[in-house]
């Protein structure tokens, strides 16, 4: 499965199975078009809506949190930490992402992170998080995680979580644009107790 996972920058992520699934896409080239798209929240380099533009077909479905969903027409789907929906082949459930100390992102904005069923494998897709308590009760084969810091967790608390989750791989994001760098990303992999594969962006 990690093979068809792509990192497109940032956090963006795309997901090849029966279904072409994009998560938080931002300065994408616009192709392969969505089957599916899940926003996290409503930040601008997570929710743009002329990277959705690109990639959206009449039948694409767009999964994000109330305050995205607002601004959005068509199919589109409002979740909320512990909701589960299924579309086509992909189950989605959403979890909580937060900082429970940083400004950055409340807890009470209800934003999210996923944990998507695609071919019979749990990907994790963490948001813009730090290290919080619900990690330890999430299962997944592939934890996707974010590393930069300042927003989000860094690579140590992402190792942290990485232990909590104990997933068969991870892969970093939330480096190279905007905060972290790859010396993040180097060291999740040095203190994660689990494989992770850095990825090379993807457009």
């Amino acid at each position: 499965m990690q093979e068809k996972i792509f990192w497109l920058g940032h956090a963006g992520i795309r997901i090849e199975g029966e279904q072409i699934i994009y998560i938080d896409p931002w300065k994408v080239a616009g192709e392969p078009r969505a089957d599916l798209i899940l926003i996290s929240h409503s930040h601008h380099d997570h929710f743009s809506p002329g990277d959705i533009k690109k990639l959206r077909k009449p039948e694409t479905t767009v999964v994000g949190p109330a305050d995205v969903t607002a601004q959005l027409t068509g199919n589109v789907r409002t979740m909320a930490p512990g909701d589960a929906v299924t579309v086509g082949a992909v189950t989605i459930a959403a979890v909580p992402a937060y900082n429970p100390r940083k400004p950055y992102h409340p807890e009470a904005n209800g934003w999210l992170g996923f944990i998507l069923t695609v071919d019979g494998k749990r990907i994790y897709f963490a948001g813009d998080t730090d290290l919080i308590p619900a990690m330890k009760d999430i299962r997944a084969d592939i934890a996707i995680l974010p590393v930069g810091g300042t927003y989000t967790m860094t690579a140590a608390e992402a190792a942290e979580a990485a232990a909590l989750i104990n997933p068969e791989a991870a892969i970093p994001i939330h480096w190279g644009d905007i905060v972290g760098t790859r010396a993040d990303a180097e060291k999740f992999r040095r203190l994660a107790k689990v494989p992770v594969e850095i990825k090379t962006p993807a457009r």
